[in-house]
Parts: structure tokens; C-alpha cells; sequence
């Protein structure tokens, strides 16, 4: 099968547009100066809270202890954890090895999850389950039948190339026991919360830490009553400034952490030659050891403190949808993980000469700063402080997104700040609940210790489960060896378990924080989702059959009236029950009837010429279609008007090329089955709104009556009043000309959308059924359906005219 030439046909399809592609930096052979590019942008959008984690990872590693030693062990110790926790887990894991199983360019927990769901059948969604198993949407990951081998790159592995061995037997057993997928998919939300969690507790932590530099400038008793409310209007004023989009203040992030890196690593330096030379020393692994045979259990609770050094490394990988994987690697490697330790070597440099100290609230970063530079470095670290916050506000934004695009979190307003990047966006309900959870926080600990322990627990589990996907990865879209992944899982799992030991052991001092977090949202998609797939069911159960629709004319006396219905279900097949009940209660619907499916697919991206599935529900003459339009969780969802036009031109390319043909089927329409769906590619017709004529193009010449399958014809429109916009579809110069029952199907069509287009929405009240159980009738009467009252409409409803919409009641028992 050739690919169309709209389509690279080197790219499998469902990738993003060459152009979109390139600004990801995906494509292979981007010029080094877009990559460099990238890798300085990428600085200031995923480093920011990484490159902070100095401000903060001595005092949490110590706060108990230092005081009281008499050597340096302890702090070399540290020293060598903190180095060999760096380099094992953000460079050796994440830069090596999670970057490269992107999902077509995006990163995250839930791309992760969508890339499983697709190579082994394991959606438990709706959506997500339509997508994976549907034939239709097969062609939004192969390339046809041609490309049904597996190429070698893992990232590209579609349905087709479907693998053995090993990864055969993981796929069936993922796909015959429902547990296994119920445990992938509380996985995903697991790690997905603990990243909101983590979007609470970094602003806190961050803008806390950099903040207690005050401390050094004011007597103990006064600085405690500066530090909180300096931090709370700073953590005020970045949530509110919020909805303005981090493109308006994004040409100064960059700037900001480099400043920043530089700052801390020439500090490094200095205190490293100034102090203590031979700091080297600490590199070696031995010091681990040494520490934990001299500390035992203080050492190991200790460890709480010192994983906060790879707090951000996950947005490496989570935002890695924005830039390229070189870009992020070279921006590492290159800048942070050098800067990094260069920071930590010199704050254990002056430890070492220093270990003595008065009160435990001096063993901040801002205590080896020299005096004479330390209001400059307090204002450049509250600036790059409010800067990795902003970073991790947006991630949680993203993550939010994702969820509800899968069906997995109620719908919520998603404003999009950015005209030319679509990934920054601004949710205004969870900003303001993520300002108070933080402020909440912040206020009622009021010390970096107990913000550490709450982080830490947010960061470390948020690394296992990525460890845990990253195993079943390896094996199913890599297709490597089982044993590879076991070592994967073994090695990282293993020191990922010790720092999560460490950090859950502070359950009462802090650690207790991302637990209640996370049960509280776990719950609310729990929740979500039961009652979204016990509505879904419900919709199959109670759709009718064709039949049904085709014999309503001569039973009911069914009237055709002017204009274009277009009617929502989340139904790819079948008439919905709620338009049977319309039917039954109102005999009459529209000359043009339009069945429309929005269907979020588990990829990033749908290419615009392949987000239409249009197909015929009964004969010709019924003018009855069924839309599927397929959504990516990371595509752009367009206003009304103009998807209105895309929706109306499909149809028209739909009927223009005659699909029911191309797939094979003769004209004569079997009443037991719909015709199969068709990719139509928008584009090649055009839709005028205006007066005159157009050459090429077909359009209502003169009123007419329209034919309807139903005994009542359709009365003919009225005389127009005033001056009235004419439709016209405008042809491709080098299409033949449509044949006559393509052309009067056409002025059918733009007659229909000469009078206007109705919005038929289904208005539904879930109920447990009768005899349900009390914890049934709890989740779905109450708690589904408080959340349900209380979430946003449908995107697509949004902005729908009022004037233009029917809503149809219905009770779904579940």
C-alpha cells in the first residue's frame, strides 16, 4: 500500500507533522544548532528543580546529626552518596536509558503506560481499549501491511510487529488476566499522583529553602517570623501569575539557571581549593560504606535526605515531549551534572572545616557561600527557586491533561497560554487547589526537614514506578531479553527500594504528606473512571441495531427537517440509546443526520489528515453518517467554527470519493451491518460561506424538495429574508467532475448546512441499579456522581450556541 504523499513515509503514521516532529526535535538529523538550541531552552524548563536540590540536601541529610560529630566521615559519606545517587540514576537511567522509550517524541508515566496498552492490549479506558483493539485505528500504527515487521527502533514498534519469545509470553500473559492490567493501570495513576503530589511539595520546599537564606542576616528569634510570610507571598504570586503561560517569562528561565549553575559551581570551586583540597577523596564508594558500618540506622534514615539531590529528574523525561533526547543529554551531561557536583563537593569542602556549629538551622547551602556574595546569591536562588517551581506547576498541568484526555480525571477547564507551543497550558481549578495544598503545607511545617521527608517520598516513588514500566518495556517494545530487564529492575529497583525505606520511615515526620495526597487523587480517578466505564457499558448494552433506525419511517411517521444534526456518543458502532429516546418522544430529526465519536487515542499525536473516520449509517438516500474523530492526548483541540467546517468538509471528501466503494462494498447496503469506517483526508475540498459563484464547485442551485426515506417529505425552505450566505464546496482544480448522485448528495449537504447545524447532546443521570450493594450505591450515586455535576462539560460543548443545542435527559442504571 503507497502512503500518501501528505505523509513521510519513513514516520509511522500517528506522529506528529514534519514540522511539529522537528520542533520536538525527533527526527533524526536535526541541524546541531536547533539541537543546541534546544539543549539551552531545555535549561530552563526541566533543570530548574534539579539544579535547586543544593539549596536544600545537607540540611535535610543533617539535621539531626552533624552537630555532634567529631570527624569527617559522616560528611564524605554523604558526599559519596549524593555523587554516586547522580550519576546512577539521572545520568546512567534516565539520560542513558528512559529517554529513549519515548512515546513518539513524549515522555512521562502515562506515556509510558499508552505505549504498553498498544503493544500488549492492556487498556482497561474506553478510549484506550477502542484504540488498542479496533481495527480502524490499526492504521494509526502501521504503516500498512507492508511495514507490519517490527523495525529495529523500539520506539516505533507498532501492532503489527508484534514480536516472540519473551515478549510473547509477557504480552499474553498481560492480556489474558484482568488483574495484571488493573495492576498496570493503578501503577500508571500511582506514579501519576505522586507527580502531583511532587507539584505541591517542590514550591514549597524550594521557595522555603532559598528563602532561609535570611536566616544568616537576622538573630534566631527574628528570622522565623521573615521566612514564612516572605515565602508564602512569593508562593502566592507565582500561582497567580500563572495564567499568564510561561511563554511570556520563558526567554529568562534559561538565563536564570545558568546564572544560577554558574553561581554554585564557582562557589564550589572556591571552597573546594579555600578548604578542603583533598574533598576528591569522596568519590570512591568505600566512604559509603564507611558511613553507613559508623552511622547504621541514623545513616540509612539519613538517605531521606540525601535522594532529594535527583529531586527534578523525572522531568527530564516528562517533558521530553518539548525538545529531543541529544538536546536533553548535552544540556546534562554538559552543564547540570557537572555544576551539581562541583556545588556538593564544595559544600562538603566547608563542612569539613566547619562541622562544629552552633544550631542545626546553619547547616544550609547559604552558610558556605562567602559573606560578601551571599545577598546575590539569595536573590539569584529565589529566582531560580520560583523558576524549577514553574517547571514542575506546568509538568503538573501536562500530567493533568493527559489523565483526562484517557478518561481518567474529571473534565477540567484547559486553557492553552501559547499560540505556537500547545503543551502550555493552564488549568485554573487545579492551580488554585495545588496554591492552597501548597501554602497549606508550607505553613504547617514551616522547616525544610519535614518538607525533605514529604518530597523525597514523592520523588522516589514516582522513580520506582518508572523502573517497574521501564521492565515490561525492555521486553514488549524493545523486544529484548527477559533477563536485561530483570537486571534493569534488580539494579535500579534496588537502589531506588533502599532510598524508598529510608524516606517511608519518616511516615510521621512529614513522609505521611504524598501518601494522603496521592490516596485523595487515586481516589477521585478511581472513581472516575469506574463510573466512566460503567456508563461505556451501559452504552453498548442498550445501543440499537440498524434495523431499528431503518424501519422508523413507516411506524412512527418520521418528518426530515432542514439542517444538520449532529449527535454525540461515545459509540463507535450502533445507534445510541439516547437518540432512540429522542426518536421515540420526537418524531423528527434532520435532513442530514451526523453520528460523531470524539475518541482519544493512546498516542501523542494524530496527523490532521488522518483525525477523520467517516462512514455511511444505512442507504444513500438516508444521509445518515457516522464521524469518529480521533484525538492524541497531547493534540490541540480546535474552537467550534472551525471545527464545525473540518467536520462538515469530511463528509463532503467522504462522499466526493465514493468510500464505500474503495473498501470493496457494492452500493447495496446490508441492513445487519454498518459500512466499514474510511480515513478521510481533509484538506482537498474547501467550504465557502459566501454569495456568488465559484467555478468547480457544487452548491444548492435552486430550492428544492429534499428526499427523505420517511413517508413525510421534507417542506421546502422558506422564501429567504434579507441577504443570506450560500454554501459552497470548492474542488480540487484537477478532480473529475462528481457524477449526479455525488452532486446532488453534495447540495444536499451544503443545503442542510445553508440552514444550520444542531447540537443533539445527551444529558445523563447515572444510577446503581436496584439491589446494588451500599459501597456500589455509595461510589456511583454519591461520590461519581458529585464529581460528575461538579466537572466541565465536553470540550466540544463548550462554546456550542445555546440557541443551537438539544439536550436529551436520560437515566442510565449501572
Amino acid at each position: 500500500m503507497k502512503s500518501p504523499p501528505a505523509m513521510d513515509p519513513e514516520a509511522p503514521p500517528g506522529t506528529p507533522p514534519d514540522d511539529e516532529e522537528e520542533k520536538r526535535g525527533g527526527r533524526k538529523g536535526v541541524p546541531w544548532r536547533m539541537t543546541l538550541s534546544l539543549a539551552y531552552q531545555s535549561l530552563g524548563v526541566v533543570y530548574g528543580d534539579l539544579s535547586t536540590s543544593p539549596l536544600y540536601v545537607y540540611k535535610a541529610a543533617f539535621a539531626e546529626d552533624i552537630q555532634h560529630t567529631e570527624s569527617n566521615e559522616e560528611i564524605l559519606g554523604v558526599l559519596s552518596f549524593v555523587f554516586w545517587t547522580l550519576t546512577l540514576v539521572p545520568l546512567l537511567k534516565y539520560v542513558c536509558i528512559v529517554l529513549r522509550a519515548d512515546d513518539h517524541g513524549e515522555g512521562g508515566t502515562f506515556a509510558l503506560y499508552s505505549l504498553l496498552c498498544r503493544h500488549a492490549r492492556a487498556a482497561l479506558l474506553p478510549p484506550g481499549r477502542a484504540a488498542a483493539a479496533a481495527g480502524d485505528d490499526d492504521d494509526l500504527f502501521d504503516a500498512g501491511a507492508a511495514k507490519k515487521a517490527a523495525p529495529e527502533n523500539g520506539n516505533a514498534v507498532t501492532l503489527g510487529g508484534r514480536g516472540g519469545g519473551a515478549a510473547a509470553s509477557v504480552r499474553r500473559l498481560l492480556e489474558k488476566h484482568k488483574v495484571l492490567q488493573r495492576v498496570l493501570l493503578v501503577l500508571a495513576l500511582v506514579g501519576t499522583c505522586m507527580v502531583i503530589g511532587d507539584g505541591v511539595l517542590t514550591p514549597a520546599i524550594s521557595v522555603f529553602s532559598a528563602v532561609s537564606g535570611l536566616e544568616l542576616s537576622m538573630e534566631k528569634e527574628h528570622h522565623k517570623y521573615v521566612e514564612l510570610p516572605i515565602a508564602c507571598i512569593i508562593l502566592v504570586c507565582l500561582f497567580a501569575l500563572q495564567h499568564y503561560g510561561t511563554h511570556r517569562v520563558g526567554f529568562i528561565f534559561a538565563p536564570i539557571v545558568i546564572t544560577w549553575l554558574l553561581c554554585i559551581s564557582m562557589i564550589g570551586v572556591y571552597n573546594i581549593i579555600h578548604w578542603e583540597p583533598t574533598v576528591y577523596r569522596a568519590l570512591s564508594p568505600y566512604y559509603m560504606y564507611k558511613f553507613l558500618k559508623k552511622t547504621q540506622r541514623g545513616g540509612w534514615m539519613s538517605l531521606g535526605g540525601i535522594l532529594l539531590c535527583v529531586t527534578g529528574s523525572e522531568a527530564m523525561f516528562a517533558d521530553l515531549g518539548h525538545f529531543n533526547q541529544l538536546s536533553i543529554q548535552i544540556a546534562f551531561t554538559c552543564m547540570v551534572y557537572p555544576a551539581l557536583i562541583l556545588a556538593y563537593m564544595g559544600q562538603a569542602a566547608y563542612l569539613c572545616r566547619h562541622h562544629t556549629m552552633e544550631s542545626d538551622y546553619r547547616i544550609g547551602f547559604y552558610v558556605s557561600v562567602p559573606e560578601k556574595i551571599r545577598w546575590p546569591v539569595l536573590a539569584i536562588a529565589i529566582l531560580a527557586a520560583v523558576v524549577g517551581s514553574q517547571a514542575v506547576i506546568t509538568g503538573t498541568f501536562s500530567m493533568i491533561k493527559q489523565c483526562t484526555s484517557l478518561g481518567c480525571f474529571p473534565r477540567v477547564k484547559i486553557v492553552h497560554t501559547s499560540a505556537k507551543v500547545h503543551g502550555q497550558i493552564y488549568i485554573p481549578e487545579i492551580n488554585w487547589i495545588l496554591m492552597i495544598l501548597c501554602l497549606a503545607v508550607t505553613i504547617g511545617f514551616r522547616d525544610t526537614k519535614h518538607l525533605g521527608n514529604a518530597s523525597g517520598l514523592a520523588v522516589i516513588t514516582v522513580m520506582l514506578v518508572t523502573t517497574c514500566l521501564m521492565s515490561l518495556v525492555i521486553v514488549l517494545c524493545w523486544h529484548k531479553s527477559i533477563f536485561l530487564a530483570i537486571g534493569f529492575i534488580v539494579f535500579f529497583g534496588t537502589i531506588e527500594a533502599l532510598y524508598f525505606s529510608a524516606a517511608l520511615i519518616k511516615f510521621r515526620e512529614g513522609a505521611w504528606v504524598p501518601i494522603v495526597l496521592a490516596f485523595i487523587f487515586m481516589l477521585i480517578m478511581c472513581i472516575w473512571h469506574y463510573g466512566t466505564i460503567k456508563k461505556y457499558e451501559f452504552d453498548v448494552e442498550s445501543k440499537v441495531s440498524i434495523n431499528w433506525l431503518l424501519g422508523l419511517g413507516p411506524n412512527l411517521g418520521i418528518v426530515r427537517v432542514r439542517g444538520i444534526g449532529l449527535i454525540h456518543t461515545e459509540l463507535e458502532t450502533g445507534i445510541p440509546a439516547i437518540f432512540s429516546h429522542f426518536v421515540t418522544n420526537l418524531p423528527a430529526f434532520h435532513q442530514v443526520l451526523i453520528f460523531m465519536c470524539i475518541k482519544n487515542v493512546p498516542i501523542p499525536h494524530v496527523r490532521h489528515e488522518e483525525r477523520f473516520l467517516v462512514g455511511r449509517i444505512g442507504p444513500k438516500e438516508y444521509r445518515i453518517y457516522r464521524c469518529i474523530v480521533r484525538y492524541g492526548y497531547h493534540d490541540f483541540h480546535k474552537d467550534d467554527m472551525e471545527f464545525e467546517k473540518e467536520l462538515v468538509c469530511s463528509i463532503a471528501e467522504f462522499i466526493r470519493s465514493g468510500s464505500s466503494k474503495l473498501n470493496g462494498l457494492s452500493d447495496d447496503f446490508d441492513k445487519d451491518e454498518e459500512q466499514r469506517m474510511s480515513v478521510v483526508r481533509t484538506g482537498s475540498i474547501r467550504m465557502l460561506e459566501e454569495e456568488g459563484t465559484v467555478e468547480n464547485t457544487v452548491g444548492p442551485s435552486h430550492a428544492r424538495e429534499i428526499q427523505s426515506p420517511s413517508p413525510s417529505p421534507t417542506p421546502p425552505p422558506a422564501a429567504a429574508v434579507g441577504v443570506k450566505k450560500r454554501v459552497r464546496f470548492v474542488l480540487p482544480a484537477a478532480s473529475p467532475k462528481p457524477n449526479a448522485g455525488v452532486q446532488e448528495e453534495l447540495q444536499e449537504l451544503s443545503d442542510a448546512r445553508e440552514a444550520g447545524m444542531a447540537f443533539i447532546l445527551g444529558h445523563s443521570h447515572v444510577k446503581a441499579k436496584s439491589g446494588s450493594s451500599f459501597l456500589r450505591r455509595f461510589v456511583i450515586n454519591f461520590c461519581y456522581d458529585f464529581l460528575r455535576r461538579n466537572s466541565r462539560g465536553p470540550n466540544y460543548a463548550v462554546t456550542i450556541p445555546h440557541a443551537s443545542t438539544l439536550e436529551v435527559g436520560m437515566m442510565y442504571y449501572v
